[in-house]
């Protein structure tokens, strides 16, 4: 092993029994034979990469490619088919937080169950004890059977107790989500505190911005190999343009609404879908990227009608984001007739990281709508530089002469 490396991975294998349908007792797997067929599921085809001590890096790709099985194989929770992993020092995992936990046994006696798991002997841990209670902020709890605990509690205690081991590699698995926004945020900057330390971290996770907030690198795994591996912002622009194509292949629903209103309207939308600068239809974008919602619309009246139209931008949770329409903004009500075609041209997509939806509204001269379409079109955004909150700010920075520090 080099002198420079806390981790060496050499050309992994690993495959997997899948039954085709599994017995659930001995019985059945005599009497049916066919419930014993099973297939070879091929999950790593060959992989090799070097961590350097104190670096961190990003593992990242589609749900099945092996990001998981790769972590792992590198706590020694399974072994490879072939191939060698080799890591120096102490190592603590939170893959799956919690495990050791025994329910009826306090929060207390279970820090201490739960260390000796990670290799801390008794001195070690009455050290950290405190420590470990005031990051779970379960002070009050920490002496009732963990079988009281709220799922949420229970993942704090094993969160605090995987973070405060002194491990020299640590190996983060999707729990980033653990408690409350608040408790999360702690977390977050936690593990930003450790590689400042020195630790040596690998992460499996679809959020994109972590990542580029913590890993000098990122390994983009496809198909049980590793497809793309440099800066994070490079690796993780082709995995986006990648993944979405493959959404657009996977399904068109996603992409394209068409809107089968039995209600007896007098103008009507029928058909939402949004675009990228290219004119293709996808759901995944990059923060700054421009698109076009494009929406058609029938009038079932033989008049003209006036309306004006609406468009909101919710976040995943209901935050809305942004709102305007056509006559704040200065149009006059259009009169219509017939079928038609609107669209609105999205110079940037100026939003954070996350989930959102678009609302569609054709309103009447009254305000009261026509037809208001609930989530005419839902896409993600990921945001490739390190900038958190709601929406992105245009800006730039002019500063005068620097003066060294002397």
């Amino acid at each position: 092993m080099e002198k420079d490396n806390a981790i060496e991975v050499r050309n992994i294998t690993k495959s997997f029994r899948v039954y085709l349908d599994h017995s659930s007792n001995i019985k059945e797997f005599v009497i049916h034979s066919n419930r014993r067929k099973y297939e070879n599921r091929q999950v790593l085809n060959g992989i090799s990469f070097d961590v350097k001590k104190g670096e961190a890096i990003g593992l990242i790709g589609h749900n099945g490619c092996g990001k998981s099985t790769t972590l792992k194989l590198l706590t020694r929770i399974m072994y490879p088919d072939s191939g060698s992993v080799e890591i120096k020092g102490r190592v603590s995992s939170l893959i799956e937080l919690g495990a050791g936990f025994h329910p009826d046994m306090s929060g207390r006696e279970n820090i201490y169950i739960n260390a000796s798991i990670f290799g801390l002997g008794r001195k070690e841990i009455d050290k950290r004890i405190n420590q470990i209670i005031e990051f779970s902020e379960l002070e009050d709890f920490i002496d009732n059977p963990v079988r009281t605990y709220s799922s949420g509690m229970y993942m704090r205690l094993a969160f605090a107790v995987a973070i405060n081991v002194d491990a020299d590699v640590l190996l983060v698995d999707e729990i980033l989500a653990v408690g409350d926004v608040a408790f999360q945020a702690k977390c977050f900057n936690k593990l930003k505190e450790i590689k400042g330390k020195g630790t040596t971290i690998v992460i499996v996770s679809h959020s994109l911005g972590q990542i580029e907030e913590i890993c000098e690198r990122s390994l983009w795994i496809d198909k049980g190999l590793i497809r793309e591996e440099g800066k994070p912002k490079d690796v993780h622009r082709k995995y986006l343009e990648y993944m979405s194509q493959y959404t657009m292949s996977q399904s068109k629903e996603t992409e394209e609404k068409v809107i089968d209103d039995k209600e007896n309207r007098a103008v009507q939308i029928t058909r939402v879908a949004m675009y990228d600068s290219e004119g293709k239809m996808k759901t995944e974008y990059v923060t700054g990227e421009s698109a076009t919602l494009e929406f058609d619309y029938r009038v079932n009246d033989e008049d003209h009608e006036k309306i004006s139209i609406e468009l909101v931008v919710m976040r995943s949770d209901g935050f809305e984001t942004y709102e305007t329409n056509t006559f704040r903004e200065g149009f006059p009500l259009m009169n219509v007739k017939g079928e038609g075609t609107v669209k609105c041209h999205i110079e940037k997509l100026n939003l954070i990281t996350g989930e959102y939806h678009i609302d569609v509204a054709i309103r009447r001269p009254n305000a009261f709508p026509y037809h208001y379409v609930d989530k005419a079109v839902k896409f993600k955004i990921t945001s490739l530089d390190r900038e958190r909150g709601i929406a992105k700010i245009d800006h730039t920075w002019e500063m005068g002469a620097l003066l060294d520090d002397e």
